[in-house]
């Protein structure tokens, strides 16, 4: 869709260009109407983009950038009717609809990325399988059907039980240390999971268009909430050695390699003490982990994944100075209309861009923006982060 070769008549004698031609006249729609999508929206305006975004929130962070309709993402009629009015369909969020994407690639649409991929990544349990099946390194696992089927495992401890389906943000996970605790494990299917003893958490967002060009940014640090499990800290690029890099890199390239998908891939790692590396999740979209790479990388992820899809040659991925990122939640005890306690004081930090989500209500610890800050300096940068940290609330 990207590119398109183009041949004029011209004095009755056909003249074939030999150079392809990027045109805007189609349609991008987005399954999702939050924060990836619209900073995918932003990032698309640069090239004259036309988005259409379906998402159940009729106040979406995507509403009044776009086309917007209000409709279910899981629902099959309604993300069918969506994307028959488009030429290329996309995702910010993997709990859509998977049995309608399908139907749309026979429909001649482009759909990335691709319906089984998404279906794939749904389920942590088949994300866990395809790891096995392909040597990619996880952690031992053993898949659980129910509370019960847990119970019988106790050897298995210390463990966390994930959900199998529809966690996200740290919600379905649960951290069981002992027998005691098996009450708080799922009466769904779902797995149980070694419990990692790591020194990291790092992440590696890889592209790959359909040519099978694939391009990887540098590996970066998250540092998360120790409750909540929501990512507090990002420093980019990861304080970590170079063989750590290197086999991070490789794993992702593995991994979007033998998906064999389009589009853009975020692969959340562990980094044992023994230097070993291991795969926890991955999410086929822009992520949180790459949300520095608008200011802090030659390319954002936003506009890789547009390369990506549009069929485009990817954009250079390298760091161009330190960067760290600070999730911007809604301060516990909050819940109305949202106001910003300490934003002047913060954007007069040098090296620091705030990114406010258009969401006007916040609640306690939703993700309402981010803050990017950039400094050539890595203690100074870390000072500055957790300046940013201490002095910017969302409060009502």
């Amino acid at each position: 869709m990207g590119y398109l070769s183009f041949q004029l008549n011209c004095s009755a004698k056909l003249i074939e260009l030999d150079k392809p031609f990027f045109q805007q006249n189609f349609k991008i729609g987005i399954l999702g109407g939050g924060q990836l999508g619209r900073m995918l929206i932003q990032s698309g305006i640069d090239y004259n983009l036309s988005f259409s975004v379906l998402d159940p929130d009729e106040h979406a962070p995507c509403k009044g950038l776009s086309e917007f309709y209000a409709g279910k993402l899981t629902d099959y009629d309604s993300v069918l009717g969506f994307g028959l009015s488009c030429d290329i369909i996309t995702i910010e969020i993997e709990n859509v609809n998977t049995t309608a994407l399908k139907a749309l690639t026979k429909e001649g649409k482009k759909v990335y990325p691709q319906p089984e991929v998404i279906e794939l990544i749904q389920d942590k349990r088949k994300q866990k399988l395809f790891y096995s099946e392909n040597d990619i390194p996880t952690a031992d696992f053993i898949l659980t059907e129910n509370r019960d089927d847990a119970r019988k495992h106790h050897s298995f401890l210390p463990a966390v039980h994930k959900l199998g389906r529809e966690g996200y943000d740290g919600r379905g996970v649960q951290v069981i240390k002992n027998e005691s605790e098996f009450n708080k494990a799922f009466n769904e299917p779902g797995l149980l999971e070694s419990l990692i003893d790591f020194e990291k958490e790092i992440s590696v967002i890889v592209a790959r268009n359909e040519h099978g060009e694939v391009k990887t940014y540098p590996a970066v640090e998250m540092v998360f909430h120790p409750v909540h499990n929501l990512v507090e800290f990002l420093f980019s690029p990861a304080q970590i050695e170079k063989k750590v890099e290197e086999e991070a890199t490789r794993i992702a390239r593995k991994i979007i390699n033998e998906l064999k998908m389009v589009g853009l891939l975020a692969v959340e790692m562990f980094v044992t003490r023994s230097g070993e590396v291991l795969v926890n999740e991955i999410a086929p979209r822009p992520h949180n982990s790459g949300h520095q790479t608008i200011e802090g990388n030659i390319t954002s992820q936003y506009e890789q994944q547009l390369r990506a899809i549009l069929s485009l040659p990817l954009g250079e991925t390298d760091t161009i100075w330190p960067t760290a990122m600070v999730n911007l939640l809604g301060d516990p005890g909050h819940e109305g209309p949202a106001v910003y306690s300490g934003f002047e004081e913060v954007v007069k930090i040098p090296g620091v861009h705030v990114h406010l989500y258009g969401k006007k209500n916040t609640k306690p610890f939703r993700k309402m923006g981010h803050v990017t800050i950039m400094d050539k300096d890595l203690k100074s940068l870390k000072e500055k982060a957790n300046l940013v940290k201490s002095t910017l609330k969302v409060i009502t």
